[in-house]
């Protein structure tokens, strides 16, 4: 079974690159991820820089992110589902036309068995993912 997955996709923007990046921040993932809820422990709020912790919660259990990147068209975490997996997640936008488009990898070691049977799924589902957050990010640019 798989230990160690790396998943590359892109999803486009109807942004400049530059306000792109905004969408794949904690804050801005609350505009257009159902269910996206960060909570700060350290009470650091919506300001990022690196070390700045954050956890989210979900149906696998909860997750603590640090932020490793910040730039004007780049984040990166680290992300931690403690006796499941660990790893990396890096967002770069690039401009592409009228927008952007924004290239999203995720570095993923499982941490035990269900871990992996995890990292599989996630791997496999990928694609549908990019296409779907595509489809939620238009929809809420729109305005919907």
């Amino acid at each position: 079974m798989t230990t160690t997955i790396e998943c590359c996709g892109r999803v486009r923007v109807p942004l400049r690159a530059d306000a792109a990046i905004h969408l794949f921040t904690p804050e801005g993932e609350r505009d257009w991820v159902p269910g996206w809820d960060p909570a700060y422990p350290a009470g650091d709020g919506p300001e990022l820089a690196p070390g700045v912790v954050f956890e989210t919660a979900s149906d696998a259990g909860r997750t603590t992110w640090v932020v490793i990147r910040s730039e004007p068209r780049e984040m990166a975490y680290g992300r931690v589902l403690p006796g499941d997996h660990a790893g990396t997640v890096a967002v770069r936008c690039e401009p592409d036309g009228d927008g952007a488009v924004a290239h999203v990898t995720y570095h993923l070691t499982a941490l035990g068995p269900d871990g992996a049977r995890r990292l599989a799924e996630f791997e496999a589902e990928y694609p549908r993912f990019m296409t779907v957050w595509e489809e939620l990010i238009e929809t809420t640019v729109a305005g919907g």
